[in-house]
């Protein structure tokens, strides 16, 4: 039986980033992951709030070395109106840039770093059963490719498992969303006009219909990544195969039509559906989840790969602190923060599909302060309390939408 101090349940970016962090700190360490990699996943936006906990766990320099598209704002298109946000004019403190990355690409680098720092990872292995002691040690079974079993025994456990749910799912944990099942449907296109669209520097957002959007994030190869979010009956709404589907939503817009109807795919369009899941709680005795594990909210501000990160950081700490004999309060140090987090991005993806959002990104007049304190959101900074529109996010931008239509109207 192999023994380590922290087994990682999966190689994605919170698994490699919590390996990486104990690594670090002198901690022998094991990763399982049950996917082959490389492989595919969306997710490809990143936030300027990744960016220092990618340097502390000290894959910048790699990841810069494979010249990814660097992201520096987020554009909202809405017919010929346009919301455009750049990271450099935020309110907080922090990163005012990031990455667009095809994600099996920017995985694997993370994965390769952590090889070559003498980190063990283990592809193709599953994890079928975890029983966890008095001491909050536990022993892991996996299972690889070939249906060999062997025993992990750990002091503790990192679950980063993503949408594999690992502990939730062995202990019951999940619970359903409070947001409504939305669907996804998107593929890679061969971009040749982006030059024409002042592009690629940013993540655009393009208002289809109520309540379907369109993502559009170019990658410094050549190839974007476009995806139209909706409901199930939105989907259902349009004919055909999901081939046809595609080809009908991008004719469907002027914008899309302009620049993509001639263009070629890479791959055939997929489908991505129901992902928002969250969970009874973060921790346990023995282990603490991370990433999506904790909760996936929506894709509409690129979230995922940020809470993957800061909460991987966040755990990894605390992880680090209880090994070296101290004590942890992971109400306080952990779930109240990343709750904090993933609360205050909660109440935009709800605003946005009410239309809150609309109202605010596409006023007539907007004030420069305002611009700037949301700004910092979209780019990843949910704990800054000195925000107003993180610190008040249940309420104030409710608010600002009511003044915007009482003295603008909706632009």
């Amino acid at each position: 039986m192999k023994e380590v101090d922290v087994l990682v349940i999966g190689a994605g970016p919170a698994g490699s980033i919590a390996a990486s962090l104990v690594h670090k700190a002198g901690l022998r360490v094991q990763v399982v992951e049950r996917e082959k990699f490389p492989r595919f996943v969306i997710g490809e936006s990143l936030l300027p709030r990744c960016m220092e906990v990618l340097e502390e766990a000290g894959f910048l320099e790699a990841l810069k070395e494979k010249k990814f598209q660097e992201k520096s704002g987020a554009k909202f298109l809405k017919g010929n109106e346009v919301a455009d946000y750049n990271f450099s004019d935020q309110f907080s403190k922090g990163w005012n840039w990031t990455w667009q990355v095809p994600r099996a690409e920017f995985d694997q680098t993370l994965v390769e770093v952590n090889q070559q720092r003498g980190i063990p990872v283990e592809f193709q292995t599953t994890v079928t059963a975890i029983e966890f002691f008095d001491d909050e040690s536990s022993i892991t079974t996996v299972t690889d490719v070939t249906g060999n079993e062997k025993k992990i025994k750990a002091r503790f456990i990192i679950d980063a498992s993503g949408y594999g749910r690992v502990i939730p799912r062995l202990l019951n944990l999940d619970r359903p969303s409070n947001l409504e099942p939305r669907k996804a449907v998107f593929a890679h296109i061969h971009d040749p006009e982006r030059s024409n669209f002042d592009e690629p520097n940013r993540i655009l957002i393009v208002t289809y219909a109520p309540g379907t959007w369109v993502w559009i994030i170019p990658f410094s190869t050549g190839i974007t990544s476009v995806g139209f979010v909706g409901s199930f009956e939105f989907f259902d709404s349009i004919e055909g195969d999901l081939d046809q589907k595609f080809k009908t939503l991008i004719a469907g817009n002027d914008y899309l039509k302009r620049r993509f109807e001639k263009a070629a795919l890479v791959f055939q369009p997929r489908k991505l559906e129901a992902w928002s899941a969250t969970t009874d709680k973060f921790y346990g005795k023995g282990f603490v989840l991370t990433g999506n594990v904790t909760e996936f909210l929506d894709p509409i501000f690129s979230s995922g790969v940020m809470f993957a990160a800061v909460s991987s950081q966040l755990a990894s700490h605390a992880v680090i602190k209880k090994l070296s004999g101290k004590e942890v309060n992971w109400d306080s140090e952990y779930t109240r923060v990343i709750q904090q987090g993933v609360d205050t991005f909660r109440s935009y993806v709800m605003a946005w599909y009410k239309g809150t959002l609309d109202t605010i990104f596409f006023a007539k007049e907007k004030n420069p302060l305002v611009v700037r304190q949301i700004c910092s959101v979209l780019a990843g900074y949910v704990w800054d309390m000195e925000n107003p529109y993180v610190k008040g996010h249940a309420t104030e931008l409710r608010r600002l939408a009511r003044r915007i239509e009482q003295t603008q109207g909706v632009g």
